[in-house]
């Protein structure tokens, strides 16, 4: 018979793991929510293409790599609760704050201000999350989360959709995105108190390494490739608007269909990926480097089709590349190699953003050629990382 004290270990990782999903669901609908319409809400306060995938791009790169300060300081000082709260809170409340913009740098100050509160709270959230992987397994506890976060991220884009179709404007639709962010808030706070010390539910080794390793950098090398090709909807949903593909309340419609694509990609990959291991990862990469074509070269049902591979795209990165790096995790130091990792990633992610916003001034083949070629360039990186 099973030991009692393991089957209650058991369940309560399982809550945990569940509990800091329904936070991420609350928060992705928050800010997902906002980013569907951001670049649209950019551009009528007079904002062009470069400069929203420029904003996009220094967004993602100072919400990657800020992981590594916020990293570093949760291992030394062991403040882990204290940085994801004011981490979230950044995060969530400078969506709604986007109501009172009254300029479009104004709004990029808010947008990069709501990366940095990601940056913050990423790195302790998913260190805390990596000591249940001993019983569950990696891929199936970041897919669970990630299908959680997917979740919110499809339910926000489609509440923004409903708030415009009735005619609301943009800023009504950011400032009832406060519900969500305080929904966000009331979970985080019932995790606090609910689990005060997450290493406890550590069952046998989850950190494997000693260090950090060849393997380690090298997936970051290769996340920044792949991550150079993605973009960020910011500069797809400009696209669409101005090109006219699909009215501007369809757009966060899109969005939502998307993520609601990666929900499922997420839970398949993670279950996956504990059975088969690194093919996983090489067809989901094959799969999201397609998208390009498909979304910026295409009319409707071919963005369609370029929707469901970006969401395959975001499902390998916030499932497959988080439990790439759980498997060379240093010990004791784990906070902080999350964190590393994502200023590579970050870094590859403002490459890309600055170079797909200035192509698609000039021209969407020579942009397609760029997303599509980065992303498969990481495909051996992975693959020798892997060996070693």
């Amino acid at each position: 018979m099973k030991n009692p004290v393991a089957m209650l270990s058991d369940s309560t990782a399982f809550r945990f793991v569940l509990i800091m999903g329904i936070v991420n669901l609350f928060g992705d609908w928050t800010y997902e929510g906002g980013a569907s319409v951001n670049g649209p809400f950019l551009g009528t306060l007079g904002a062009n293409a470069a400069a929203v995938s420029i904003i996009a791009g220094a967004g993602e790169f100072l919400g990657y790599s800020m992981r590594s300060v916020a990293g570093y300081i949760a291992d030394k000082t062991g403040r882990y609760w204290l940085i994801t709260f004011i981490g979230y809170a950044i995060n969530l409340l400078a969506v709604p704050a986007m109501a009172i913009a009254g300029s479009w740098q104004i709004a990029a100050v808010l947008v990069l201000a709501e990366r940095v509160g990601r940056a913050m709270r990423k790195p302790t959230v998913e260190a805390m999350l990596s000591y249940t992987t001993g019983k569950h397994g990696r891929g199936w506890v970041y897919g669970l989360n990630t299908a959680l976060d997917e979740t919110g991220a499809t339910i926000g884009p489609l509440f923004v959709s409903l708030v415009l179709f009735l005619k609301g404007s943009y800023e009504t639709a950011y400032a009832l995105l406060l519900i969500s962010a305080l929904l966000a808030l009331a979970s985080l706070t019932a995790a606090r108190f609910g689990f005060p010390i997450p290493y406890r539910l550590e069952q046998g080794r989850t950190a494997p390494a000693t260090g950090f390793t060849t393997s380690y950098w090298l997936y970051m090398l290769a996340g920044a490739f792949f991550a150079a090709g993605l973009m960020s909807f910011e500069l797809i949903s400009f696209h669409l608007s101005s090109a006219r593909i699909v009215a501007g309340h369809w757009i966060p419609v899109l969005l939502a269909f998307s993520t609601g694509c990666g929900v499922v990609a997420s839970v398949v990959f993670g279950r996956l990926y504990d059975r088969i291991g690194l093919p996983v990862v090489l067809v989901a990469v094959c799969l999201s480097s397609l998208f390009a074509p498909f979304v910026f070269l295409g009319g409707f049902f071919l963005v369609l089709v370029g929707m469901v591979l970006w969401g395959i795209g975001y499902a390998a990165q916030d499932t497959l590349l988080k439990v790439l790096i759980a498997s060379v995790l240093p010990e004791a130091r784990r906070n902080l190699a999350f964190g590393l990792f994502y200023v590579g990633y970050g870094v590859g992610w403002l490459f890309g953003s600055v170079a797909t916003g200035l192509l698609y001034e000039q021209s969407l083949v020579a942009l397609v050629v760029f997303a599509v070629a980065v992303q498969l360039a990481s495909l051996p990186l992975f693959a020798i990382a892997n060996r070693l």
